[in-house]
């Protein structure tokens, strides 16, 4: 069976090198592909495949985009307005987002602190996700902080309308709210040291990068001490739920994490 990640840009991403990893660890004779498409491209592409598919990664900036193509969306996908990850059944598009049961494990993992109230740099569909992830974890505030705070409004719509009511707003990106976390979705490149002198004691940090690695957030939290939740964290437990999606089986969550640990060291 084929399956492989779309996106654009798409050429560093980890998903073929953990899925790959769990293919040969459970004996499977899979293939898994990097595939370099843009919304435009997007219905196109899966007007094209053939019985030979089974399932889709979707990242940048297609989650979204998603949605308006697929037979069935699952409830995570309708409450995020995201998804993530397609499988084909029967000739229908299933689609749904491991991104925030991926973001609730990467955070249970390595925190059991307190998680009332979160900030959130950038709004775009992974800030949706993990946000939501943090009030299903507890959190009963969610500040979303962007330059644009108008353009972060489907964010603060998909967390808003979860359940437990939280109080969510979006501010502008040098605001700084009380937060018992701090989750960051923007380029390395954004996190200034003006940022990262702001967030300097914030308990919890999740940096949703993984490369490059160490962010200037992620070298702060971990030399003050914070517990640091990484992209890679995200990326292993987001690939390991679609691992089980896409084959059925239970996913080998430690060969898949050591693959893209030994990747990024790589990469250097």
């Amino acid at each position: 069976m084929r399956c492989a990640v779309l996106g654009d840009p798409i050429a560093h991403s980890l998903s073929p090198v953990l899925h790959r990893a769990g293919y040969a660890a459970a004996g499977l004779d899979w293939a898994y592909e990097a595939v370099r498409v843009d919304e435009a491209g997007l219905p196109g592409f899966l007007a094209g495949l053939d019985d030979g598919w089974r399932g889709l990664s979707l990242t940048m900036p297609l989650k979204r985009a998603v949605l308006p193509l697929a037979t069935r969306v699952g409830e995570l996908a309708r409450l995020a307005g995201a998804a993530n990850t397609l499988v084909l059944v029967d000739g229908e598009r299933h689609v749904d987002n491991t991104d925030l049961p991926g973001a609730m494990a990467a955070i249970a993992e390595r925190y059991d602190g307190p998680l009332e109230s979160v900030a959130v740099l950038g709004g775009g569909a992974t800030a949706a996700s993990i946000g939501l992830a943090t009030v299903m974890l507890g959190a009963r505030e969610v500040v979303v902080l962007a330059r644009r705070p108008d353009r972060a409004a489907e964010t603060v719509a998909a967390i808003a309308a979860h359940p437990s009511a939280p109080r969510v707003e979006a501010r502008p990106l040098d605001d700084v709210p009380r937060a018992d976390a701090l989750v960051s979705t923007v380029p390395a490149e954004a996190q200034t040291p003006e940022l990262v002198a702001r967030w300097g004691a914030a308990p919890l940090v999740f940096e949703a990068l993984y490369e490059p690695w160490p962010t200037p957030l992620a070298r702060a939290a971990s030399l003050g001490g914070a517990a640091l939740v990484s992209g890679l964290d995200l990326l292993v437990h987001q690939a390991a739920l679609q691992f089980t999606a896409f084959t059925g089986l239970a996913a080998p969550l430690a060969s898949m994490r050591a693959a893209g640990e030994a990747a990024l060291a790589e990469r250097g």
